[in-house]
């Protein structure tokens, strides 16, 4: 027994001995710790509110600083982040390049880390690096800019002056910062279609995982205990690059996900990382919460999606700053066309949206810049072109919708806010070029084959009918194409501005009347677009394996090889840019308003979803023959293959 109780006291005194090595091990894997991230991408110049169907009103910097205000004070560790395509989509995105009103007004919110998405590349890479030079030089608080993969290709020209202004910004990779006691690490990525839709950026792009792994490495290298990456990839439909990039690298904690411009309500985890979007033009902030033990997975705390709305009141100071931005617009942009921001050009008594995704019908905002095109090259270019012309401008490029209420020259701006012309200020200009009649028609298949893999395709035009049933084969779709042209009883009106920027007139439309004709399919045709559409109609046979053939003609039927040779210029030699194009349309209905003709799509693309086979083979190209002689020689092979089983059963029997 007194054995015993020795060995009892040498195992307690042994345990005693042991607590103070195993206590601080216990507390770290038992400490729980949390981070909190404040997440925006797609912002795309949304500086100031926009209306929304119901009334309302979404979006606005000075609002969203009041969210971000409130929720630091709720987690005061927050970190604040973006996922690239901060730029283009708002009338004060002319101020990219010379001001860099982005990033600067990112700085003031407050923002730690901001990525790189294709709209960055709008104006070419070299317009990005003076964007970056102007955004240094200011002085003013700016977020830090991470880019793990998107570097100047080699044989850039500019690639030497791009990399200096990198560096000037102090752009990197990666970067480790402390904030309410965690260590984090974060960096950025660029997917493989963001750089495919910044065709002009001159970069090249590294494998995503490559370099996302050798980010994890060199931030948990450098101490970091929570790995961000803000990627301009995306989701769709729960899955997509950043879904694969989550699946390929181990060790990202977080993915705040841009580009696709996703919504997800509840995060989407895989491999023990949560991504998250909070949606497009600052409808919302989001907000997650992590939780995590030094030995344990992570465990979601809060998600949270905040409306940035008309509940909100706008913080006063951001919202100052915006209104400087504004007075700039105007005096060093809007001056040119006698036109100041907010500045009523007509008014509409009912809305027109942009297209919803992946609907293949016509679309009332479409038919509306077809005819500010064709409006415009008959109005408002220095020459005009006798014979037929077609307008023609596509989903991709309707970036706003109009609601009912006065409509000013910056909501002209923010239906066609992409691009930059020639000339170097934003806005794709409008060209000229040719193509013969069987490519006309060429084009109207387009959009009724290729839409449904790629909506943002699909076209509305002006000065052409046509007619497709989307259950006919692929490639074979229209059944009618014809020209119009309209009659118009007309009465002249003022326009460019209505004041000492006048230029030119315009004309109030009070009658339309069409008139029909064929198409001739060897006749060369003028088509007006902008410079964005017109480019990729010349990418048509490409897209589709050479069944199809488009190639944009000049005039004498020679091929384009300068759409800058193409662009169509008014009397002083300004390009006529697409949303200046729609500006001056709609000024031209002045006090009485859009009309109602305007209300709903007019006809001028008839989709119909009849399943009658005379309809699905009536004047069939050589695709549907082809397609039809081999579904007849597979009916004859299985009815021979049928016949020969009977005979053989026949003499078995």
């Amino acid at each position: 027994m007194k054995r015993f109780f020795s060995r009892l006291s040498a195992l307690a005194l042994a345990v005693l001995l042991t607590v103070p090595v195993l206590a601080p091990a216990l507390a770290a894997e038992e400490q729980t710790h949390s981070a909190t991230i404040l997440f925006t991408h797609d912002l795309h110049s949304h500086f100031l509110p926009q209306p929304t169907e119901n009334g309302g009103e979404s979006g606005g910097y000075a609002r969203l600083k009041t969210a971000l205000d409130r929720e630091r004070e709720k987690y005061p560790g927050a970190l604040t982040v973006d996922g690239g395509d901060f730029s283009i989509g708002s009338l004060i995105q002319v101020l990219y390049t010379d001001y860099a009103a982005e990033l600067r007004t990112m700085g003031a919110m407050g923002y730690d880390a901001v990525t790189l998405g294709n709209h960055e590349f709008d104006h070419t890479g070299k317009g990005f690096a003076q964007m970056l030079l102007s955004a240094a030089q200011s002085g003013d608080p700016l977020p830090a800019l991470v880019q793990a993969n998107y570097r100047p290709a080699q044989e850039n020209p500019d690639r030497a002056f791009i990399l200096d202004a990198m560096e000037a910004y102090g752009l990197s990779e990666g970067i480790v910062l402390q904030r309410g006691g965690v260590t984090y690490g974060i960096f950025g990525l660029m997917g493989v279609d963001s750089d495919d839709c910044a065709p002009t950026s001159g970069f090249v792009l590294e494998d995503m995982a490559q370099a996302a792994k050798r980010c994890v490495a060199d931030l948990r290298a450098q101490g970091a205990e929570f790995i961000i990456c803000l990627s301009h990839s995306g989701t769709e439909n729960g899955k997509g690059e950043d879904y694969e990039l989550a699946k390929a690298v181990e060790g990202i904690d977080l993915i705040v996900s841009g580009h696709t411009h996703t919504t997800l309500a509840e995060p989407i985890v895989v491999n023990d990382t949560y991504i998250v979007s909070a949606g497009p033009y600052c409808r919302n902030l989001g907000s997650i919460t992590l939780e995590w033990t030094g030995g344990g997975e992570k465990a979601l705390a809060e998600y949270r999606l905040i409306p940035i709305d008309e509940t909100l009141p706008g913080d006063p100071d951001a919202a100052g700053l915006v209104e400087d931005w504004k007075s700039l617009v105007s005096s060093t942009y809007l001056d040119r066309y006698g036109l100041t921001y907010d500045q009523v050009l007509t008014h509409t008594d009912f809305p027109l949206a942009t297209p919803a995704s992946g609907v293949q019908e016509g679309n009332a905002l479409g038919e509306l810049a077809a005819d500010a095109f064709l409006w415009a090259a008959e109005n408002l270019a220095a020459e005009r072109t006798d014979g037929p012309t077609v307008t023609v401008t596509a989903d991709g490029v309707l970036r706003a919708s109009l609601f009912p209420g006065d409509i000013t020259a910056s909501q002209a701006f923010d239906v066609l806010s992409m691009g930059v012309g020639s000339d170097g200020a934003s806005g794709f200009p409008l060209v000229e070029v040719y193509l013969t009649g069987k490519e006309l028609k060429a084009a109207a298949e387009v959009d009724a084959s290729v839409t449904p893999v790629m909506p943002a395709a699909q076209l509305y035009a002006a000065g052409i009918e046509y007619s497709f049933n989307p259950h006919r084969m692929f490639f074979n779709r229209v059944t009618e194409a014809l020209l119009y042209q309209e009659d118009r009883w007309t009465e002249p009106a003022p326009v460019l501005g209505g004041g000492a920027g006048d230029s030119g007139y315009g004309y109030t439309v009070t009658h339309i009347e069409r008139n029909y004709s064929e198409i001739q399919d060897g006749q060369l045709y003028r088509v007006v677009s902008g410079m964005y559409s017109a480019q990729m109609l010349g990418t048509v046979k490409e897209k589709s394996m050479g069944l199809l053939s488009l190639e944009p003609k000049m005039a004498d039927g020679s091929p384009v090889t300068d759409f800058e040779a193409c662009i169509l210029r008014d009397a002083s030699g300004k390009e006529i840019k697409e949303w200046y194009a729609l500006a001056a349309y709609l000024q031209s209905f002045g006090q009485e308003g859009l009309p109602g003709r305007y209300a709903q799509p007019d006809g001028r693309k008839v989709v119909s979803t009849s399943w009658n086979p005379v309809e699905l083979v009536k004047n069939p190209n050589w695709i549907t023959l082809l397609a039809l002689a081999a579904i007849l020689a597979i009916l004859l092979l299985a009815a021979w293959i049928i016949r020969r089983i009977v005979r053989r059963r026949k003499k078995a029997a």
